[in-house]
């Protein structure tokens, strides 16, 4: 079974994240006892994925709550730094904003604070489930499907979105191969996604996403399956860097593309995708090559860490309320 994204230690009074760096060659949990490290679990992407992020910025923030009220009104600000293209962070920390105006006792705040953050958890992985089921009806008996990066338990508190939809299709007994593109620089696709759905027993085949090209002109390809990290009002999709020409290619070859996420990934204060800040990231995630070694120093890198795909190209966006199709308004 997949392990879990993350876990709060009652005795110690300390959230656990899975250091997903490591994976899939160990399974291993960092400790987070205080509002900084899981802000720098979150900027060096031992936790990834827009709902785990807002997720354990909520534990963060309660960890801050635990050192009095100032640390706690600090920690938002320090969390709203971390990564700026998933909104669901600032969704998050908006939830936690209020709990914290709320409660005017300052010996109970981190005990609400707490028990906000373990209500976010579980609303979460009951929202993914709401997805899951509203997307498996897309997908016909049996189906292959191609999905990007990792959208799946790991990047949320449990379930997840578009593997979500795999999962609950599973269990209405359709029959899915499944294609999981490797995803460059971080390889979350080869490293997570493909690990994840291994370890769940689906029938996954591993692909660098140049490859996706010809996957699609060589075999029956019955639907793309991605998450998301922000929403514009007019569908414009922000996700994980390479997305976008996954959309272009699955148009040319007739291929829907389903972008699976909760409501909370929708920006409806945002009228497009032009608005939606785009994270870059170090270059030497690119340098370093696969075979060992580096690119020299000398030569310039670019590195943004998502790309977003026009509404037009957006079959479906799948959300725990529904099922929305083109022309979308949020």
């Amino acid at each position: 079974m997949t392990p879990e994204t993350m876990y709060w230690n009652d005795d110690e009074k300390s959230l656990y994240l899975l250091d997903q760096k490591m994976l899939p060659a160990r399974v291993a949990y960092a400790a987070c006892p205080d509002t900084a490290s899981v802000a720098s679990a979150i900027i060096d992407m031992t936790v990834r994925g827009a709902p785990a992020i807002g997720v354990a910025a909520a534990y963060g923030v309660a960890l801050g709550a635990k050192e009095g009220r100032s640390r706690a009104i600090e920690a938002l600000d320090v969390l709203s730094r971390t990564r700026p293209t998933a909104v669901n962070l600032f969704w998050t920390l908006e939830r936690m904003k209020t709990v914290l105006d709320l409660e005017k006792n300052d010996e109970l705040l981190f005990e609400k604070a707490l028990a906000a953050a373990h209500a976010l958890k579980y609303e979460d992985i009951r929202v993914n489930r709401a997805i899951g089921k509203n997307g498996a009806d897309l997908l016909p008996d049996r189906a292959a499907v191609l999905t990007h990066c990792n959208a799946g338990a790991l990047a949320t508190a449990g379930y997840g979105t578009a593997l979500g939809v795999f999962r609950a299709a599973r269990e209405l007994g359709k029959d899915l191969t499944i294609y999981a593109d490797e995803t460059r620089p971080r390889l979350q696709g080869a490293r997570i996604t493909a690990w994840e759905l291994s370890m769940d027993g689906f029938d996954v085949t591993l692909i660098c996403e140049g490859m996706a090209a010809s996957l699609m002109a060589t075999r029956n390809i019955d639907a793309v399956v991605t998450g998301a990290d922000r929403i514009a009002r007019n569908g414009d999709t922000a996700n994980k860097i390479g997305t976008y020409s996954l959309a272009v290619v699955a148009r040319h070859h007739g291929v829907p593309l389903y972008v699976a996420a909760p409501t909370s990934t929708i920006d409806t204060s945002l009228s497009s995708g032009s608005y939606i800040p785009i994270e870059t990231r170090d270059a030497a995630e690119v340098r370093i090559l696969p075979g060992g070694g580096t690119v020299p120093d000398a030569i310039d890198v670019w590195n943004p860490a998502f790309d977003v795909t026009p509404s037009d190209l957006v079959s479906a966006i799948v959300t725990e309320n529904g099922v929305f199709s083109p022309p979308y308004d949020f």
